[in-house]
This record gives C-alpha cells, structure tokens and sequence, in this order.
C-alpha cells in the first residue's frame, strides 16, 4: 500500500503519541496484563486507522477529453442546477461528491486544461452536507479550462472533521485530467460546476471513484461558421 506524502506528518505524530502512551503503561503498570493489551490494541487500531486515511492506491486514468472524471472517491449527494456567483456568475449542473473519513483523500482534476481561476478561501466548518457548507466553509475554488474552450469549476470543501485542505495549483498551471490537484485531510466534500446542457452519468446515492468515474460528458462545441469574403 503506497501512503501520501500529505501523511508524514501525521503519521509520525500518531507513532510518537503510541510510543509515549505505551512507554507510560509499561512503567506504572507493569504487572497490568489487561491495561497493557487494551493499550495494544488500541495502538494498533489508531495505526491502522491513520495510515488507511493516507493511503494512496495507483490508479490507471482513461484520458478523455470529452468527460468529466469524478474528483475524489466519496458518494454523489448533489445534482442539482444551481448559480455559480464567484466565477463563472452563470447557472451551472452541480454536483456534490461527500468524502468520509473512510475514502481516499486525493483529489483529481477532472478535465484537463489550464487553470484560468483558483481562490484559497477562510471560512466556517460545518458538516460537509450542510446547503451553506459550498459558500461559506474554508474552500478552494478552481476553474480549469479545456482546449475547446469549456470550463469546468471545482471546489474543495472542508467539514467538521476536515481541517486541512491541500492544493497543488496556480492560476495558469496547464493540468492533466486525472492528475492530483490537491488533497483533503480526513475526508469532506468536493462540488464540481458543470455546464448546462452536459450529460450527467452518476445519480445520487452513487459510490464513485476518483480519476475514474465518469461523471458526465461534455455536449460537443459547436462549430463556427465559416465566412467567404467578398
């Protein structure tokens, strides 16, 4: 199993805390045999819990430059046509994809592009379901548009338990889709904001998969028309 970088820091907390507490059992409670094993266990279990947080399994990305891929594993608990006021400014398909603590925490791009738009933003943490956690939780807000000239936004949501959001993006980074863009400690929310008239391919109550659910596929530009000079 391959963990994130995202985890060294948290992981080596989590081995100091284990090392100290079991250090302090073994020293004033050396004949407690129940204690000690309970200690065991738990040690064993908080390990195993961090590490499966930051775990980070490779995953083979189908380039397509005519879907959206989903973000991150989680389930779709949003689809809904809503306005997109910080950007874009124009009614856009939302979709909502809930992260628990019990899903992969990377999150991918989900077309490739160039970033034209990315924000950092303070906020509140209220739970990840929240109808206000979109607007008003710490976030990030990214834009990437494709050749064809497509913009798709997608948001970093922070929850109650998510604390840390991390992004690996800048305003003009050309991106490829399925590619990491940023990373979320311990699970939350990621939105994506798709254009009006795309073919949504996931229903709500859907386990998805990150870099590898197609989410929906882009309509098809429509062509210009070409003009004869006089």
């Amino acid at each position: 199993m391959t963990i994130h970088k995202e985890g060294s820091t948290s992981i080596a907390l989590t081995v100091l805390v284990i090392f100290v507490l079991n250090a302090v059992v073994q020293f004033y409670f050396p004949s407690a045999h129940a204690v000690k094993w309970f200690i065991y266990i738990l040690s064993g279990a908080l390990f195993l819990i961090i590490l499966q947080f930051f775990r980070s399994p490779k995953i083979r990305i189908d380039l397509d430059e005519k879907v959206v891929l989903c973000p991150a594993d989680g389930k779709v608990v949003v689809i809904e046509e809503t306005e997109e006021s910080e950007f874009l400014k124009d009614k856009r398909i939302q979709i909502s994809v809930f992260m628990s603590p019990i899903n992969v925490h990377v999150n991918r791009n989900p077309i490739g592009g160039v970033v034209s738009y990315f924000k950092y933003h303070k906020g509140k943490y209220l739970v990840a379901w929240h109808p206000k956690s979109s607007t008003e939780n710490e976030r990030t807000t990214i834009a990437v548009q494709n050749k064809n000239g497509v913009t798709v936004l997608f948001r970093q949501i922070a929850g109650a338990l998510a604390r840390r959001i991390v992004w690996y993006v800048k305003e003009g980074d050309q991106v490829e889709q399925g590619s990491q863009f940023g990373f979320i400690k311990f699970g939350s929310r990621v939105d994506v904001f798709l254009p009006l008239g795309t073919k949504i391919n996931v229903e709500i109550g859907e386990v998805v998969k990150g870099g590898r659910t197609v989410l929906a596929e882009l309509a098809e530009p429509k062509p210009t028309k070409a003009t004869t000079a006089v």
